[in-house]
Parts: C-alpha cells; sequence; structure tokens
C-alpha cells in the first residue's frame, strides 16, 4: 500500500522524450514522490518509454489531453508539484502545421496554467521552455534577462507559453518557474530529431539528409542532466524566475554527423545534402551562470554521453525499429520531408 502522505507530482507530456527520462529519474531519487503522467499518446508519446516502472506503485499513467480542463482540472487539484513538458516540439512540423503547435503548446499552457491559479495547495509549477525562443544567436551566449526573438512557430509556440507562465506567476502569484534548454539527447528520443534519426539511418546504411550546408550550431544537453537541473530547481529556484540549462558542448550538426558515422563505421558518403529549411537559426548558445549559481553542473562529457546514446539506439532496435519501418504517420512525414525513404542496405 502507498502512502497518500507522499509528495504529489503531476508531469504532463510524461511519455515523451524528455518527460519519460525524468518520469524515471523522479522515482528513483524520490521515494516520497508519488507521480502521475499526463500523456496523450500522440506520435511520439509512447507507453515503452514507461515500461520499466510498469509496477511501480508510486506511478500512475493517465491518457488524456492538457488542452482539456476535466481531464486536466482534477489532476492539478491534487498535485503539488507540477513539470509540464506537453507540448508538440519539432520545427520541421510546426512549419507544415503551426496550428497544433499554437494549440497544445500556448492553450494547453493556458488551461493548465488556469487550473493552477484555482489550486490551494501547489507548491512549484515549471514550465519546460526552449533555447529556441531566444532565436538565432550570431555571437556570444543568451543569458535569462536578453530578448526573445522566436523564428519559427514551433519557438514561437513555446515563447508564447513561456511567457504566459510569467504572467501567471505576476498575475496570480502561481509558484512558476521557467526553464529554457537547449538540444537534448540520449535513449528514447523519437527518431524524427537529428541524432536517432541518423544513428538509425545509418544502423541500416540509409541516407542521412542534413540540411543545407551542415554548418548549424546546436549546444547538447545530456538529458540525464536536464532532469537532474530540473530536481534542483524544483527545490531551489525563485518563483517568477527564467533559468537556462545548458550543456556546453556546442557542436556543428556536419561535425555531428561524422562523430555518429564514426562510431557505427559508416562511411561519410551516407550523408545526403537536402535543402536547408525556412528559418533555420545558425546558432544556439546558453549562458548557465545562473543555475550553475545554484550548484547544478553537467555531468556527462559529449564525447562519451554521444558514444553512450549511439550504443542505446544500436542495442535497442526493439524500440525504434517499428516506428520506422511500420508506423505509416512516420513513413508519409519522413516522404514529405526528405523524400522516399531508401530500402534496408545493411
Amino acid at each position: 500500500m502507498v502512502s497518500d502522505s507522499l509528495v504529489q507530482v503531476l508531469v504532463t507530456g510524461g511519455a515523451g522524450f524528455i518527460g519519460s527520462n525524468f518520469v524515471l529519474h523522479a522515482l528513483a531519487a524520490h521515494s516520497n514522490w508519488r507521480v502521475t503522467t499526463l500523456d496523450k499518446l500522440t506520435y511520439a508519446g509512447r507507453l515503452e518509454n514507461l515500461r520499466d516502472i510498469a509496477d511501480d506503485q508510486r506511478h500512475t499513467f493517465v491518457q488524456g489531453d492538457v488542452t482539456d480542463p476535466t481531464v486536466v482540472d482534477p489532476l492539478v487539484r491534487r498535485a503539488e508539484i507540477i513539470v509540464h513538458f506537453a507540448a508538440e516540439t519539432h520545427v520541421d512540423r510546426s512549419l507544415q502545421d503551426a496550428g497544433s503547435f499554437i494549440t497544445t503548446d500556448v492553450f494547453g499552457s493556458f488551461v493548465l496554467l488556469d487550473a493552477a491559479r484555482r489550486s490551494s495547495q501547489l507548491r512549484r509549477f515549471v514550465q519546460i521552455s526552449t533555447d529556441e525562443v531566444y532565436g538565432s544567436i550570431e555571437s556570444g551566449s543568451s543569458t535569462e534577462a536578453d530578448e526573445i526573438k522566436p523564428r519559427n512557430p514551433y519557438a514561437a509556440s513555446k515563447a508564447g507559453a513561456d511567457r504566459l507562465a510569467y504572467s501567471y506567476w505576476s498575475s496570480h502569484n502561481v509558484p512558476v518557474i521557467i526553464t529554457r534548454a537547449s538540444n537534448n539527447y540520449g535513449p528514447r528520443q523519437f527518431p524524427e530529431k537529428i541524432i536517432p534519426l541518423f544513428v538509425t539511418n545509418a544502423i541500416d546504411q540509409q541516407p542521412l539528409p542534413l540540411y543545407g550546408d551542415g554548418r548549424h550550431i546546436r549546444d547538447w544537453l545530456h538529458v540525464e542532466d536536464h532532469c537532474q537541473a530540473l530536481d534542483l530547481l524544483i527545490e531551489r529556484g525563485e518563483n517568477g524566475e527564467v533559468y537556462n540549462i545548458g550543456g556546453g558542448n556546442e557542436v556543428a550538426n556536419i561535425d555531428l554527423t561524422n562523430r555518429i558515422l564514426t562510431m557505427l563505421d559508416r562511411p561519410s558518403s551516407l550523408i545526403t545534402p537536402v535543402s536547408d529549411r525556412p528559418g533555420h537559426d545558425r546558432r544556439y548558445s546558453l549562458d548557465t551562470t545562473k543555475l550553475r549559481a545554484l550548484g547544478w553542473h553537467p555531468q556527462h562529457q559529449f564525447p562519451e554521453g554521444l558514444q553512450a546514446t549511439v550504443e542505446w539506439y544500436r542495442d535497442n532496435e526493439w524500440w525504434w525499429r517499428s516506428i520506422k519501418e511500420t508506423d505509416p504517420a512516420y513513413r508519409d512525414y519522413y516522404k514529405t520531408q526528405y523524400g522516399e525513404r531508401p530500402e534496408n542496405k545493411a
């Protein structure tokens, strides 16, 4: 029997990549937490991500939409801590269908925040934002006080939710903190994002579709380091504040691609340049001084972290192969984005 005295934690989007990693981390790190996962189980939300805690009595899964108050309100009413990951997250998809991003990312955040406004026991609401709200950075690194200049519909939807959350702290004293993290990598990331896409394509000796000249720069943060940062901020963050979470690993996409190929002993001839996407930000870079002052620093060095991630996808084909080979929605998306998916050459 699980005691009702446990801290009640609500994680939205907890069957997705970062959300599921956080749920697993939270249950392992806090024996006094009871975690409820709310997830709609759209294409990137998968119960397979939570199978390691299927029998944990401190975890409850609820399938539902964050935009539906009849689902959200009773869950928020019981929660002491809310960590809000639920969002549409892929830039490429936002260029094809911006409306779903506005609905989930902005309106969904509104529904959650408005329920939180009426809560009597909530002590922390973590709004998960992104470094992409700052737009493309020519030099230096973005601080939390910098102007936000989102340049694609995904980034704009996250910026809207980010500022909406701040307004609920300022106007209604909802105990909000906002985090802006750089690109995450690690296990169980849906294979539309560059690392799992390129790793799984390379395993099958399929082309790696690289946008433009490949010199776009991203800062890479291991998902476990992200979870550790969120854990610290739940405990020590200051309401109304924004915190950057960056890995300090700025890598050009072409260099990342070559590292993956080397790790899998695949030829560079698999690299296939494709037309650059609209509004493709050239560089992201975060100043994490504010978070580090609280005692956080990343534990994963990028070369070792990337190697471990590549090995996870190589060793867990059961997780991704069904998506890439039998999911018609994925195949349709891939065809629209990159053209026909080649046959396996392995």
